[in-house]
């Protein structure tokens, strides 16, 4: 019943060791601070029992444990212990509402006077070790109580044999072994103990922050979300499971568990709604369908409280439009229409976003750098200045001045969709020009090879510092014939009146005249698997350094796209998991956070696009070389931009081969 964060918590971090060794502390959004002296780690009654020999029931457990989030249902009551194996693995469980840290206890009673980095390499490191510490921890969603280890802790087979067998025996109640690493679940593998994975626990959760924030809205239940639904930007939606895509809204709660990375959940980070999967949301919110309420998702718990009218005069009223009241506070997004070079990502520097947009911008900025952990693949960029050339021969930018001068389209979301759907078909009807056509044809074969391409969206009101514009603009997936990349370059540029885009930029003030899309062709590739990942813990801003990582079968869509695709069987209600592994450098160490349950996934069809299809998945999606070759490529990707910003990338295997097909800052609006 808690967030993911809580599989990764390590409760056992030394004192001292964030200024002693590098790769020595702990990670987890719920872990105790350490501190430089051993008396700093002892916090509570010294005259309370140091430690209990055995657990005999659970009020011996309670009198040593601490809790996080106490009184609420994601409490967490954990112990510590620590086994002396030169005593016949004598165990102690210790008072941990006295000691925060292993090394304090150890100290206090002699078993150990080493400090900061000697200990870390003494408890740690040392296959000959004395002493072996871990926690006991009370796993709520699975009820079940773990013993576990820290995740850099190289313990071995023997040992944790060793600690089962010595909990067992002196512990009141069933035990099972929490694996907090691969290394650790890979040691436990082949021993005949009872293991509770994070992917067991998790399936189990009945919350996930998928963004920390609080709004205001009037929730909206939905039990399915089609055309014929209407969505107010102030609205709080109560959905099943995360939509391939939604205008602005004022919060985001979902029935089902996603991955973080969809594009849907990086966009409320931008928009800095509060978003969440709370377990059967549409069955416990229908009763406060169309109510007002004050919403706030922590990591470890939502809250929300009704709103009335002294809290409804107090919020701000965001109603933008070109041409109303806020007109002077819209951005101009910069271009430059003198370029009309096709250039290859080779030609390519992130500064040329003004040209070719941001995606293809930033791919070239990567090419640069000649990474050798990692490929591009080959592409081109069509220019804006194309894009403008065209609305303007046809016709279409006069049509839209009209629209945006048409009070039922400014003022009613479901006429204003309606046209915008019209718009993009005359756009697509559109007179192209004919040298053009013949350049990027031209282009495509001699560069390209003439091989499958895909056909992507680069504008200039994405991927920038302020504005992620994840999965606003459309892209047409593996392309293989001539006419049909035109066709391909034609829906791109629709794509700017995307609705969700059109919404999105209204609310983030972006001028929509002065936003110009770009092209980026680009040779596909056959991903055997596929995902994203981000070069932070996107629930503990303390674990620094970290990756987090989203992986799927087959190409990396079912990831993007959450919620795209159905069981083959013919039931649309379940939705797939990706696998998702958080890196912690600290540790030096990866856990899986949950495995891929999915039943289908997405390759190239040889008519074009993408098609589903059933495989049996009897593996986990990335072996541990992959996993590492990810870290050090994403670590690599965020040095190329300066190192300061976290960065959003998809990636996809083939062969063996890893390659970066997107690259955009990682937006978070606080």
């Amino acid at each position: 019943m808690r967030s993911w964060a809580r599989h990764r918590i390590t409760i056992f971090v030394l004192v001292g060791l964030l200024a002693l060794c590098a790769n020595a502390v702990g990670q987890g959004s719920l872990q105790p601070s350490s501190s430089r002296g051993g008396g700093e780690g002892i916090t509570g009654d010294t005259g309370a029992k140091r430690f209990l020999p055995t657990i005999q029931n659970q009020a011996d457990f309670d009198l040593l444990a601490r809790v996080y989030n106490a009184k609420t249902p994601y409490a967490l009551p954990h112990a510590m212990f620590v086994i002396d194996r030169s005593d016949k693995d004598k165990i102690y469980y210790v008072n941990s509402q006295v000691f925060r840290f292993h090394q304090d206890f150890a100290n206090a009673q002699y078993l150990s006077l080493k400090r900061g980095e000697d200990f870390f390499k003494d408890v740690y490191t040392n296959n000959n070790r004395r002493l072996i510490v871990g926690t006991i921890a009370w796993q709520s969603p699975v009820k079940k109580f773990t013993f576990e280890f820290w995740e850099g802790d190289l313990i071995t087979p023997q040992m944790i044999a060793e600690t089962y067998n010595t909990i067992k025996n002196s512990f009141f109640t069933d035990i099972s072994f929490k694996p907090n690493s691969t290394r650790q679940e890979d040691a436990s593998a082949k021993l005949n103990i009872p293991v509770v994975t994070a992917d067991e626990i998790s399936k189990n959760e009945e919350y996930l922050a998928l963004n920390v924030a609080k709004g205001v809205g009037r929730f909206h239940v939905i039990d399915k979300l089609d055309d014929t639904v209407e969505i107010g930007y102030n609205e709080i939606l109560v959905l099943k499971d995360v939509p391939l895509d939604l205008p602005p809204v004022a919060g985001i709660i979902v029935s089902q568990p996603t991955s973080p990375l969809s594009h849907i959940n990086l966009l409320a980070k931008g928009w800095n709604i509060p978003n969440a999967y709370i377990k059967n949301a549409n069955d416990l919110f229908r009763q406060l369908d169309g109510k007002w309420f004050e919403f706030e998702t922590t990591l470890t718990d939502y809250k929300f409280t009704p709103c009335y009218k002294e809290c409804l005069d107090t919020k701000g009223q965001i109603e933008p439009t070109v041409y109303g009241g806020h007109k002077d506070q819209f951005k101009s997004p910069p271009a430059d229409l003198k370029v009309t070079r096709l250039a290859s990502l080779t030609e390519m520097r992130a500064a040329d976003s003004k040209i070719y947009g941001s995606k293809a911008a930033n791919l070239g900025e990567i090419v640069h750098a000649r990474p050798t952990l990692f490929s591009v693949p080959p592409g081109f960029g069509i220019p804006f200045v194309y894009y403008r050339q065209f609305m303007k021969s046809n016709g279409l930018f006069d049509i839209i001045d009209g629209l945006m001068d048409d009070q039922d389209f400014v003022h009613n979301p479901s006429v204003r969709k309606k046209k915008l759907e019209d718009f993009r078909n005359r756009i697509q009807n559109g007179k192209f020009d004919p040298k053009l056509r013949a350049a990027i044809l031209a282009k495509w074969r001699t560069m390209l090879g003439g091989r499958p391409v895909y056909v992507r969206s680069s504008s200039n009101a994405e991927d920038t510092g302020n504005f992620s514009g994840a999965g606003l603009y459309s892209s047409v997936e593996n392309v293989t014939q001539a006419d049909k990349i035109i066709e391909a370059v034609k829906s791109v540029w629709a794509s700017v009146w995307n609705f969700k885009a059109y919404e999105a930029r209204e609310r983030n003030f972006v001028d929509h005249d002065d936003t110009n899309m770009g092209v980026l062709i680009q040779v596909g590739v056959t991903m055997d698997d596929g995902g994203v990942m981000i070069t932070k813990d996107p629930f503990d801003p303390t674990n620094k350094g970290a990756v987090y990582i989203s992986a799927t079968f087959g190409h990396n869509v079912a990831v993007t796209s959450a919620g795209i695709g159905k069981s083959i069987g013919g039931s649309d209600t379940k939705k797939a998991i990706p696998e998702q592994i958080l890196f912690t450098p600290k540790a030096n160490a990866f856990q899986v956070l949950t495995r891929s349950d999915q039943e289908t996934m997405f390759v190239p069809d040889a008519r074009g696009g993408l098609k589903e299809v059933p495989f049996d998945n009897n593996r986990r999606v990335l072996s541990d070389a992959v996993v590492r070759n990810l870290v050090r490529a994403a670590d690599f990707i965020k040095n190329v931009f300066g190192g300061k910003t976290d960065e959003d990338i998809e990636w996809g295997m083939m062969r063996g081969r890893l390659y970066i097909v997107q690259s955009r800052p990682y937006i978070e609006k606080r």
